[in-house]
């Protein structure tokens, strides 16, 4: 702890005045009537509409209201959209990439499945306002390591502590067994292949029924010693919780669904970058899909350049739900181009969309607040000029639980303070 204070407070001395800070003005809170704008309903296309802001929900939608204290917004020209919902990221859980102090995603352990995400969320991460002015309003929040790493949340984008920033969905990660081999470096043979595979498979079942015992004996009314690890798994196997299944081979996830569909639980598939390679078995068991980076590279030599590209739009058209992630820690705020990309390689405008807001909404059981321009759903919407997947679009308002956002990061105090800089001490 002696160590991070070290490194902010030299931070804080290095750094020219105001580009530190993360924040200048302060989020607003009140009554607002966003006037004259034209919303994105998806399905049900854009309508010119005017819509209210009150008690940190949207409480009305139609056109020509009224409202004696509001304060009113022109839109006109402008489109109102839900703000997007990144499914898979570390945001909140690391900082400087090269200062392990910084970094509290991943826990020493195999078996770790009580450390909870949410608690390690850094309210005052410096990449929150930057990912937030891009459009991006919820994250799902996800810890990495070993077999059971943790348990992810969702958060809102806003709030001074983890608890005010929870949005109601929480979901514990598997990471699944990889069958053959791990790359072209991997050179054991055939025999041990098989053997390690074996080996994995029969410590994740043992742990598997230690938990499901422990459930056992909770259910028939006794107490068994306190086992946190154990513990942790007793909403999965209740169906309380989803489990979040990280896995991306075409044979492993073929055997995930599998798998899955035995322990009669709740799962969701994670990762899944070739999961168009068995998208029609992923329909068939409506299986639901977190998948991404988008942005990323094919995973073998020999596939073509833009798999990663088509990937979610083959799995979609195939009648999958599917939800899209960046899986980042500092560019969380390129989640509208990977959605951009998903678009601009197969899948429709709007289902690329719908991956970014309501998908996600949906697959954890939060739609009902979250996901779509609804009245009283929470009000974590934004305001542009455009499309926002197109890098020139500008995004003019932010409202996050009904709050309006300044539009500011240590990217914009940047900008601001090269684009309008004095000149230097010779005088040039």
């Amino acid at each position: 702890m002696n160590k991070l204070i070290l490194i902010f407070a030299i931070l804080a001395f290095v750094l020219p005045s105001g580009l530190y800070g993360q924040q200048i003005n302060k989020a607003e809170a009140g009554i607002f009537l966003l006037k004259g704008g034209e919303l994105e309903l998806m399905d049900d296309g854009r309508i010119k509409a005017d819509l209210l802001i009150q008690d940190g929900l949207i409480k009305e939608i139609a056109e020509n209201i009224d409202h004696p204290t509001a304060q009113r917004i022109d839109c006109n020209g402008l489109i109102v959209f839900p703000g997007m919902i990144d499914s898979g990221t570390r945001l909140g859980l690391g900082e400087v990439g090269s200062i392990s102090l910084t970094q509290d995603h991943n826990e020493i352990g195999t078996y770790t499945p009580q450390m909870q995400a949410l608690t390690a969320v850094n309210p005052n991460s410096v990449s929150i306002p930057v990912t937030r002015v891009n459009g991006v309003t919820s994250v799902l929040t996800v810890p990495s390591g070993d077999r059971f790493p943790g348990t992810a949340a969702m958060i809102d984008l806003l709030g001074y502590t983890p608890n005010q920033m929870y949005s109601g969905f929480k979901g514990l990660v598997f990471n699944f067994p990889s069958a053959g081999r791990r790359g072209w470096w991997d050179s054991r043979s055939e025999d041990e292949i098989k053997k390690a595979e074996k080996k994995q498979w029969d410590e994740i079942k043992d742990f598997w029924d230690k938990a499901k015992l422990y459930n056992k004996i909770i259910a028939g009314g006794k107490k068994p010693d306190y086992n946190p690890q154990l513990q942790a798994m007793v909403p999965v196997l209740n169906k309380e919780m989803p489990l979040l299944i990280e896995v991306n081979e075409r044979k492993a996830i073929l055997s995930a669904i599998k798998w899955g569909s035995e322990q009669e639980i709740d799962y969701i598939l994670t990762g899944v970058s070739e999961g168009y390679l068995v998208a029609d078995s992923l329909a068939k068991y409506d299986v639901p899909v977190i998948t991404g980076p988008v942005l990323n590279n094919p995973s073998r030599n020999s596939d073509h350049y833009d798999v990663a590209y088509s990937n979610a739009g083959k799995m979609q058209k195939a009648g999958v739900r599917v939800a899209i992630r960046t899986n980042e820690t500092e560019n969380v705020r390129n989640l509208p181009f990977n959605a951009g990309f998903a678009a601009a390689y197969g899948m429709e405008w709007k289902e690329a969309f719908k991956a970014v807001t309501i998908m996600p909404a949906q697959i954890f059981g939060v739609d009902d607040k979250y996901g779509s321009l609804e009245r009283n759903k929470i009000a974590n919407l934004f305001v542009a000029d455009g499309d926002p997947f197109e890098p020139k679009t500008d995004i003019k308002y932010l409202f996050i639980r009904g709050y309006n956002i300044p539009l500011e990061s240590r990217h914009s105090y940047l900008y601001d303070e090269f684009l309008e800089r004095e000149p230097g001490l010779d005088g040039n």
